[in-house]
């Protein structure tokens, strides 16, 4: 088995069905109930969102992301917006990330991220932003599309399964994007060339490289890492540089 067959043979390992018949979109129904008490007349959606709806989710991975709308007249601040959400899903054991709440759903791990649109027109929303105690305006709609239209998915879901399995921090859209900038106009034709040149990126550039949200100039997805942790990021690509395909992934 040469470097390609056997990443096709991972990446077939951690395909997720995300069609409409995905027994995980199982868990919208289980959570409804709770949800529409929560967002009381002002939730507006409950969608899908994240690696899920990007077409990076990993098998091994958290198994979706809910992205929940409440409309642009919700009387609440954003903070009490978070908390009280995490409050209404109690019994599922939440955890509380930077954006989102993460819940069990069954076996399910569920990651909810409460937001609030901007206006009635634009798919603009803020963001409560827990780790800093603020906000800040997203657009999941634009994501998804960056993401998509990249057309690097196979890559990034490798490179997703190699963060997980090493244990360091790299936040999903963070990531996302970095494999994006690293294959930039880039020729390679081998899935394997293309992995191995973001591991180069990784290693070279990563650290200083600054990345801009697609859908907020003001948000800067670089500053989501401290600069220890992205020479952590940098130290694992250039051990990963250096041994074999089956000791960079597994």
């Amino acid at each position: 088995m040469n470097a390609d067959q056997y990443l096709v043979s991972l990446i077939r390992r951690e395909t997720v069905n995300t069609g409409l018949d995905s027994p995980v979109r199982g868990v919208i129904a289980v959570l409804r109930p709770t949800l529409l008490t929560w967002g009381n007349k002002y939730l507006a959606g409950i969608t899908p969102s994240g690696s899920f709806a990007k077409g990076t989710a990993i098998y091994s991975g958290t198994d979706i992301d809910l992205f929940l709308s409440l409309r642009a007249d919700t009387p609440d601040n954003l903070r009490d917006i978070y908390q009280k959400l995490f409050n209404a899903v109690e019994h599922y054991h939440p955890k509380k990330q930077n954006v989102s709440i993460n819940v069990k759903v069954g076996t399910y791990d569920v990651d909810l991220v409460p937001a609030q649109r901007q206006d009635n027109v634009s798919s603009n929303h803020s963001l409560y932003r827990s780790k800093k105690d603020s906000w800040t305006k997203t657009n999941v709609q634009m994501h998804i599309a960056t993401v998509r239209a990249a057309n690097r998915l196979l890559e990034t879901r490798i490179l997703k399964l190699w963060r997980n399995q090493t244990g360091i921090d790299f936040p999903s859209f963070y990531l996302e994007l970095t494999v994006i900038e690293a294959l930039r106009n880039s020729k390679l034709t081998t899935l394997s060339d293309r992995v191995r040149r973001v591991l180069e990126y990784l290693r070279d550039s990563f650290v200083n490289a600054r990345v801009v949200d697609p859908a907020n100039t003001n948000n800067i997805i670089s500053d989501d890492l401290s600069f220890v942790d992205r020479t952590v990021v940098e130290a694992a690509a250039a051990r990963a540089l250096q041994g074999n395909w089956s000791d960079f992934v597994a």
